[in-house]
């Protein structure tokens, strides 16, 4: 019996394939699970094609859920097709608007305009913002503007594309264009720095900046300018004057340079001064010797005497200015009157200004426009 007992049993592969069990398949789904949803179709299928009460049920419940869909607020869309048709009126007609900001991000602000939500640019923002810190980011400056409110003006409706832009500083220029005119000497501060010129923000008397204007590039300065990046800093603090208002465009013009003597101006003793202790911004030649004319003098004033009323052309003094109005010859008119049928020309290149004499019978008016004519003669 012992031995019995410890004879080997059977190897599984004596067994069959068809006679091996297999083992039971793990069974882990909830009751609302997708086999025994499956069961439940089909029973339903069944059920349905012998036209018993199970295919009924299902109907039902189908039709239950549908019914269960938030209807249409018809209201709610009436609604939005109104605030978008102000929108637009409002556009056309140019209305100031005061609208709450909702929430800020990098490229602007979230405005609310009725049940609308609008975008704010932030280079459709009023300079005032970023001038009460010009090291600020803008991002932080926008930050603090939510939960207050602004004055904008509309100025793009696309209800098709769900676009609807304001902009700050358009509602600053109706409202103080107006109140500035050519010659208004203000503070500014300088914002963006181009090659072609740079954009400054006008302080006004209340201590804001609300309009923005340009400082082309030849209005910068009396020196020959390359590149204004070269001479102006976001956030330099200048003094300029207004020159031009384009209310059509909405820009203003403005000058740095204008608020400095101009040299076209000057009589030409100041320019070239007699005497050199009193005007070190020049180096005087006067010595015959050492006259070497500017390239191209010669030639202009030759045509200057083919021109009637003009007998006889003289050089006198040289000078070596420190800055360079242009690098092409010139010729500038003194704003001294002609005496005794004497007339002093200034030829200018570069650093180098020579004095030109005239003995001529014309009058101040004619001598410019024979200049004219030469230089329109000579190449």
């Amino acid at each position: 019996m012992l031995a019995a007992s410890l004879k080997p049993g059977p190897s599984l592969a004596a067994f069959a394939p068809s006679t091996r069990r297999k083992p039971p398949a793990a069974v882990s789904f909830p009751a609302h699970a997708r086999p025994h949803r499956r069961l439940l179709l089909a029973a339903a299928a069944t059920a349905e094609g012998a036209g018993t009460a199970p295919s009924q049920v299902d109907t039902s419940s189908s039709s239950s859920t549908a019914a269960e869909a938030p209807p249409v607020d018809e209201a709610r869309l009436a609604q939005l097709a109104a605030d978008w048709q102000a929108a637009r009126a409002d556009k056309d007609q140019g209305k100031i608007l005061k609208l709450p900001v909702l929430r800020a991000n990098s490229g602007g602000l979230i405005v609310k305009f009725n049940s609308l939500q609008g975008f704010v640019p932030n280079p459709l923002l009023s300079p005032a913002h970023w001038c009460k810190d010009p090291q600020r980011p803008i991002q932080d400056v926008t930050k603090d503007l939510v939960g207050s409110s602004i004055s904008v003006k509309v100025a793009e409706v696309n209800e098709e594309e769900k676009k609807l832009v304001f902009s700050e500083k358009d509602a600053s220029w109706s409202t103080y264009s107006s109140l500035i005119k050519a010659g208004d000497i203000y503070d500014g501060i300088v914002g963006s720095v181009f090659h072609y010129g740079a954009f400054v923000h006008l302080q006004f008397p209340d201590g804001c900046y609300h309009l923005t204007g340009l400082v082309h590039i030849s209005e910068v300065s009396w020196d020959l300018v390359q590149d204004v990046q070269d001479i102006l800093n976001e956030g330099d603090a200048v003094k300029v004057m207004v020159v031009n208002i384009d209310t059509a465009k909405s820009r203003i013009s403005l000058s740095i340079r204008q608020l400095e003597e101009d040299p076209l101006l000057e009589t030409l003793d100041k320019v070239i001064p007699s005497d050199s202790d009193q005007y070190p911004n020049a180096s005087i030649t006067s010595s015959p010797s050492e006259i070497e004319l500017l390239p191209g003098l010669d030639g202009i004033c030759s045509e200057l005497l083919q021109e009637d009323g003009i007998t006889d052309v003289q050089f006198g003094r040289q000078a070596l200015e420190k800055r360079v109005v242009s690098q092409d010859l010139e010729l500038w008119l003194s704003n001294v009157p002609v005496k005794d049928n004497k007339f002093k020309l200034l030829a200018r290149a570069g650093r180098q200004v020579q004095e030109v004499y005239l003995t001529t019978s014309l009058d101040q008016d004619g001598i410019k426009k024979a200049v004219q004519r030469v230089l329109g003669r000579v190449p």
